[in-house]
């Protein structure tokens, strides 16, 4: 039986009174490559967001590895630390998550937070970059590089921490046809490699390449469809949706 990570039951979220999520249920187990689908404003940020801990459900729970993620548990520094080290968030606008002043510094910003030591820091650092053919970039502040740049610099600040679970919402959106090229290459890498990937996205060709599990969000913020890729029609559930609500 597959291990699980993440638990969600009844699962809402709303900004002030607009709803973004609604009665979500599921269960994403360890190696599973799971694709969150659906139309733009249906709740697939506010999802990721949530399950990175960066926001709270107003109704229902949420688990990760059987303890209770809320507002309440992550006030708790070593919750909060042991979410964050287990579960790497890569945005949509990798720009918003680089600070530092060279594209090094901020590989190096994760495991420091870690308290790991300054030679694990910079070990982690110097493989991620050579793995990632970044090493041409490190002296580069973060807004003298390019789109397809920044988000490999950002996907590298989540790798140096070693996430159990990785999360990228949109990571084709913005890039040349070669930065495509080799995001697709990473993530199915990454897949058969047995890693944990959620990867949320309106593009069809990601979704119908990387995933082996989608699921889907309604304009309703409600999950229509929950399961195999290859048994997964996205003009057959927006219909479905349509006659529904």
């Amino acid at each position: 039986m597959s291990e699980e990570l993440i638990r969600l039951e009844h699962v809402s979220y709303h900004y002030e009174e607009i709803p973004a999520l609604e009665d979500l249920s599921c269960v994403i187990c360890k190696g599973e490559c799971i694709g969150i689908a659906g139309d733009n404003g249906c709740g697939k940020t506010t999802l990721l967001k949530l399950l990175n801990g960066l926001l709270f459900p107003d109704k229902g729970t949420w688990k990760f590895r059987g303890q209770e993620i809320n507002a309440a548990s992550m006030k708790n520094q070593k919750t909060a630390r042991m979410l964050h080290a287990s579960i790497g968030y890569v945005f949509q606008n990798p720009e918003v998550q680089l600070f530092c002043g060279s594209a090094e510094e901020e590989i190096a910003f994760g495991p420091r937070q870690l308290g790991l030591s300054e030679a694990e820091v910079n070990q982690r650092t110097r493989d991620v970059m050579k793995m990632m053919g970044l090493e041409g970039l490190a002296s580069r502040p973060p807004y003298h590089l390019s789109g397809g740049e920044q988000k490999k610099v950002a996907l590298a600040c989540v790798l140096s921490m070693n996430p159990e679970v990785l999360i990228l919402d949109e990571p084709l959106n913005g890039l040349d046809r070669r930065s495509r090229e080799w995001m697709l290459r990473f993530l199915n890498q990454w897949k058969l490699a047995g890693k944990t990937l959620l990867i949320s996205s309106h593009d069809e060709t990601l979704i119908r390449s990387v995933p082996e599990r989608i699921i889907e969000l309604s304009e309703s913020h409600s999950i229509i469809y929950d399961g195999k890729e290859e048994e997964w029609n996205e003009s057959e559930r927006t219909e479905t949706a349509a006659g529904c609500f």
